[in-house]
């Protein structure tokens, strides 16, 4: 599948197994390694255009780790705002209370454009500790979807797929970018831009 793919159109009834299904024209588009045309005249973005960043840290982090790189966040921040009016960027991860390294890099996010949402880590049946942040995020996206013309998500999680959907009925450009092997297919199908984090591996990696 090619990296980045532009779906023409919201997504619009459900359709059996995963509930939706995207209700727009394909077409081949002239951009290299895109699938649909690009939403972008000649791929130059409109300053114009409102957004809001929401990233799950967690799927980044694995992400991160599974393309081999440490991110850069002023560099990814960069590159996901592309120039447009940046409302809001919000990274959402769980945090141990006890881990002072941790700390210091969401102070850090805190002080370099990110709002950070947190919430403690908890213990599950399988002996793990994870947080569940679905809620905060699509509580977030909807309450900013009366502010932004584009909402950009950095997860995979299928989830979010459900409050994705209810943008788009409220006429919210939804762009996905996600590693594609930890992507929910419901999500690419129901975002209006989808990029595969890997096509970004050079632009968001940090430079030593």
């Amino acid at each position: 599948m090619a990296n980045n793919i532009e779906h023409n159109g919201s997504a619009q009834s459900s359709n059996g197994s995963n509930g939706y299904m995207s209700g727009g024209d394909l077409r081949l588009s002239a951009v290299e390694g895109a699938l649909f045309a690009p939403y972008r005249e000649n791929g130059v973005p409109d300053s114009r255009d409102r957004m809001a960043v929401l990233i799950d840290g967690a799927n980044l982090f694995y992400s991160a780790s599974s393309l081999g790189i440490e991110v850069d966040y002023v560099r990814l921040l960069k590159t996901l705002v592309d120039g447009r009016q940046l409302l809001r960027s919000y990274f959402y991860t769980g945090v141990d209370p006890k881990n002072e390294k941790q700390r210091g890099f969401l102070l850090w996010l805190n002080r370099n454009g990110y709002r950070v949402v947190s919430k403690d880590l908890a213990q599950v049946a399988d002996g793990s500790r994870r947080a569940n942040l679905h809620v905060e995020i699509a509580v977030d996206m909807v309450r900013l979807a009366d502010h932004c013309d584009t909402i950009t998500l950095l997860s995979g999680d299928g989830q979010l797929a459900y409050a994705v959907d209810a943008l788009n009925y409220r006429g919210v450009r939804v762009e996905l970018v996600s590693l594609q092997s930890m992507t929910s297919d419901t999500l690419i199908n129901l975002a209006d831009h989808y990029t595969d984090l890997a096509a970004l591996r050079d632009s968001i990696c940090r430079v030593s």
